[in-house]
């Protein structure tokens, strides 16, 4: 059960009514996760909706890109919802099943791709030290372009953003889905 249940769509507020249906009826397609607990704060809810529609959708990195670092993200929070929301969408975008069981167990992968190495070290370097150093700052600048390291830090803040709402209101996966995270 989490700390705190979403707003009961038969007490919305006008404004709950309206952001709810701009998010449903978005790529999402449904009100659940942190989008569900930031409905507490219809403002709220919307703005990080419009954020996390552009991390996820319209940002110059390629969805394998994205998610990889998400995954990356949801381990470091140890965000369980997390990972099995993004888990299946990173596997379908083509990352290898090893590469997310490794990070998983908190283990490095081996990578045969180098953007996605490059991907990985500097999401677990900004998650873990809260910084990048310069040799690889310039690694994945030469690699993924100055853009693209724009995105890649938006998608990291964003998906903290989501874990520790995640993990705070304590939002899990429904009962029947077995949990990965320890």
């Amino acid at each position: 059960m989490p700390r705190l249940d979403p707003p009961n769509p038969n007490t919305y507020s006008e404004r709950q009514n309206e952001v709810a249906a701009a998010i449903t009826s978005g790529p999402r397609g449904g009100l659940r996760g942190p989008l569900a607990m930031w409905l507490h704060r219809p403002e709220l809810a919307d703005r990080a909706q419009s954020f996390g529609q552009y991390c996820r959708y319209d940002s110059s990195l390629p969805p394998i890109l994205s998610e990889l670092g998400i995954l990356v993200t949801a381990r470091c929070w140890s965000a369980e919802y997390e990972w099995f929301a993004h888990k299946r969408i990173a596997l379908e975008a083509g990352l290898d099943p090893e590469i997310a069981e490794a990070i998983r167990q908190r283990k490095r992968p081996s990578f045969a791709d180098k953007a996605q190495e490059v991907v990985h070290d500097f999401a677990l370097a900004l998650h873990n030290d809260k910084r990048v150093n310069q040799d690889l700052y310039d690694k994945a600048v030469a690699t993924l372009g100055s853009d693209a390291v724009v995105d890649l830090v938006a998608v990291l803040g964003y998906y903290s953003f989501v874990s520790m709402t995640l993990n705070v209101f304590e939002v899990m996966p429904p009962a029947d889905v077995p949990r990965e995270m320890d």
